[in-house]
């Protein structure tokens, strides 16, 4: 019996400790060497949900499934055309992020978008017009998710607007998203002023139609593969797109400037794409989305497929609830502030963006984008820090998305339910900060975790159709 413990003081001891500080501190008192063990008990509440999805028989293979699939999708860029044709949306009815949201429980910016959309549909003449018909009902809204893709932050999306279309031919999906409009005072973000419709309308009638010749001149394009090669060049997938964006570009470039369109539409089609450093987010999202849509539906995971918010709630879905919400109230974000804006000016978080985290890349991937703090708060430990705790909530590692500065190990992929409310430990977003009155635009970019609910709701979910 005393062999094992044989020599035990001959060393120095090293003390693991686990729990309330007290302990740790009166050895670290005495100069004794001690690792602090990062426990906590599991989400109030949930002990016997997570018990019963922890004996799942099903949940480890499931994982092990639904991350290899999510790994396995690829992403290629090859078409983009007017969400009327490549989504068959109807006149009338209008895409958002997020789960489903009526016109009364609508943000500021979530009900700014929409006027701006109604506005440039022609469905009213005047703001005060169209925000009577949406809130008489006159207008059908649904998630960008149940269409298959994804709207960034209000994400709005209605018949007229071009959309990127990408396919994954390992799993037979395809997803899409909307041309980005670049920053300040956008759509995305709620605005709806003359300069905002007047733009949209020149991405439908000019910006579209160059790049769909591109597209179908050049393509199709490795979306998936520009995202391994701009992790490696210090961007993170979300709020930091400067190299995607160059290495896109790069790749239309010589379909963009042997369209048939008159030389002065081409060079503003080139211009506004090159100043615009996210106009590759419009691309990383849906492939992304792919990503998730490939590890929907399979019996047992636990792990996440869908993370969005619609500026009221944040929701997510699992792949072993299928297309079940699980939802709760949208945090605010908190982070830097443009000009003489300040917290009391953000909305709560919103739009569909939080699918690069929950493929794997944006906030979880931070480590490879140190330089994405002075954008959005913290410092360089606090991005290595988030990287290496959101391997802790995952399921596995991406093998072709990879941390540079963690010996190239693969980025954390795959939340899973069950470590999220065993740890506590919430999924890491970094985000833009959409003002909350409607028309205001951009106000800052920040940090944001999703609101427990969501994964106490989804556990208890889990629990009740898990196998005993």
């Amino acid at each position: 019996m005393s062999a094992p413990l044989r020599g035990l003081l001959a060393a120095d001891p090293v003390v693991a400790t686990a729990g309330v500080a007290l302990f740790a501190d009166a050895l670290r008192d005495q100069a004794v060497p001690v690792v602090d063990a990062g426990w906590h008990p599991p989400l109030p509440g949930t002990e016997a949900a997570l018990a019963a999805v922890m004996a799942d028989p099903r949940r480890v293979a499931a994982n092990a499934e639904a991350v290899a699939r999510m790994t396995a999708a690829e992403a290629v860029l090859v078409d983009v055309l007017p969400a009327s044709e490549a989504l068959g949306l109807e006149r009338g009815t209008f895409l958002h992020a997020g789960p489903p949201v009526t016109w009364e429980r609508a943000s500021g910016p979530m009900r700014g978008a929409l006027v701006g959309a109604v506005l440039l549909e022609g469905l009213a003449d005047t703001a005060e017009e169209a925000e009577r018909h949406l809130a008489a009902g006159a207008f059908d809204l649904e998630p960008c998710h149940h269409r298959g893709g994804v709207g960034p932050m209000a994400g709005v999306v209605s018949p007229s607007m071009w959309v990127y279309v990408l396919r994954d031919e390992v799993h037979g999906n395809d997803s899409w998203c909307s041309l980005n409009e670049g920053l300040g005072k956008v759509l995305r973000y709620g605005a709806y002023g003359p300069e905002v419709i007047d733009r949209l309308r020149w991405m439908g009638e000019v910006l579209g139609p160059i790049l769909q010749q591109a597209v179908r001149s050049v393509g199709p394009v490795d979306i998936r593969a520009i995202i391994a090669q701009m992790l490696q060049m210090g961007d993170e997938g979300h709020n930091r797109n400067r190299a995607g964006s160059l290495m896109l570009l790069r790749e239309l470039l010589p379909g963009m400037i042997t369209t048939d369109a008159p030389a002065t539409d081409v060079a503003e089609a080139v211009r506004f794409s090159g100043a615009n450093e996210h106009f590759f987010l419009n691309l990383g999202m849906p492939a992304c989305k792919l990503a998730t849509r490939a590890a929907e539906g399979i019996a047992g995971s636990t792990v996440v497929t869908t993370m969005a918010r619609n500026g009221t709630d944040f929701g997510i879905r699992v792949s072993g609830t299928g297309d079940a919400w699980f939802t709760g109230p949208a945090n605010t974000p908190e982070g830097l502030f443009l000009g003489d804006f300040g917290p009391e000016d953000a909305n709560p978080d919103i739009g569909d963006s939080a699918i690069t985290e929950t493929g794997g890349i944006g906030g979880l991937a931070m480590a490879a984008a140190p330089a994405i703090v002075k954008f959005v708060g913290g410092d360089v430990p606090f991005a290595l820090a988030a990287t290496r705790r959101m391997y802790e909530v995952t399921v596995g590692e991406h093998p072709m998305y990879q941390v540079p500065i963690l010996g190239f190990r693969g980025t954390p992929v795959g939340i899973d339910v069950t470590a999220v409310v065993r740890t506590g430990e919430l999924p890491q977003i970094n985000t833009g900060m959409a003002g909350r009155v409607a028309g205001t635009g951009q106000v800052g970019a920040g940090l944001v975790t999703p609101p427990e609910q969501c994964f106490t709701a989804a556990i208890t979910a889990l629990a009740e159709a898990a196998v005993r």
